[in-house]
């Protein structure tokens, strides 16, 4: 890939520092290096598919399976299965209450943020299950055998963990295009309204010469914030899930047994953190994004203007 030549040799599954048999009783050491890149595995046309790509996958077909399971499984006279569902929709639609502190705010975005709690949560506890990071297959890389995973963890994966942040910031942007208008969204960052009145009101009110350069820049603090969001959020989570990955190899060369059992069950507890602040942190963007900031402005200039006024 990439002009570099990759022989696949065998497939097999390989623990870290294992020496393979070679004929004549021979052995050769067979490397696993440990990649912030996820590695390629197979390609389709001239696409190259990734480890990590083919995780998400993975994810993705499970998650639509539950889904229509859901769907056809649901009556009027709930079963227990149902039941259990619907007590958990209920409980994250009472977090959601306690985090946008209105109903119909929480019902528009809930949808969006628990989806990504669940994709986010799957790919997470996928990641560390047994087989992946150590089911896979040994290529031959500039000389040396070395040993590629077939899964990998989706979310340890920057480029998976970017997209999921673009769509939560742009997300709760467009929902707040349509819960406030797009005039109103737009002033939020290029706040060319109090630019206007720095002609209209210059003659009644001369504060507005400092007051309205005040406000207009911090819209353009909220682009920077914007963009800060969504590195925020993708850095976080794949700091987090691929550190945990490194954290659960390296105590598995110590010793294959025993020893990595606590970690695992701390990184199947960091996997559930992660993932409900992801969603808990999209739905602070929505909430804020369908707020009309305007009568806040118009208060915070007038209590500016009072500050100079009385300086």
């Amino acid at each position: 890939m990439h002009g570099e030549h990759k022989e696949i040799k065998e497939h097999t599954q390989v623990p870290q520092g294992v020496y393979q048999p070679e004929a004549g009783g021979t052995h050769k050491e067979v490397h696993h290096e440990i990649s912030i890149a996820a590695e390629p595995i197979f390609s389709i046309g001239s696409f190259p598919v990734v480890n990590s790509l083919f995780t998400t996958w993975i994810v993705t077909l499970l998650l639509i399976i539950l889904s229509l399971i859901l769907k056809f499984r649901i009556k009027k006279n709930p079963g227990t299965f149902q039941l259990v569902w619907e007590m958990l929709y209920e409980g994250a639609l009472d977090l959601a209450d306690q985090v946008t502190g209105d109903r119909k705010v929480s019902m528009q975005a809930l949808p969006i943020a628990l989806t990504a709690f669940i994709f986010i949560l799957a790919s997470n506890w996928l990641g560390i299950l047994p087989g992946a990071g150590s089911v896979g297959m040994i290529i031959t890389e500039h000389g040396k055998e070395v040993f590629v995973p077939y899964l990998r963890g989706g979310t340890a994966d920057i480029n998976t963990t970017l997209a999921l942040s673009l769509i939560s910031v742009i997300g709760a942007n467009i929902f707040g295009i349509i819960s406030i208008g797009v005039w109103k969204t737009f002033n939020k960052f290029i706040n060319l309204k109090v630019l206007s009145e720095m002609v209209t009101r210059v003659k009644k009110d001369p504060t507005v010469l400092i007051v309205a350069p005040i406000t207009f820049f911090v819209g353009l603090i909220e682009v920077i914030g914007e963009i800060a969001k969504i590195a925020s959020l993708s850095f976080r989570l794949f700091g987090n899930v691929f550190a945990g990955e490194v954290l659960l190899t390296s105590m598995a060369s110590i010793a294959a047994y025993f020893i990595p059992i606590p970690f695992l069950f701390l990184e199947i507890i960091v996997g559930f953190i992660q993932a409900l602040i992801f969603a808990v942190l999209t739905l602070v963007y929505f909430t804020i994004a369908s707020m009309d900031h305007e009568h806040e402005d118009e208060h915070i200039g007038e209590h500016i203007e009072k500050e100079i006024i009385t300086a």
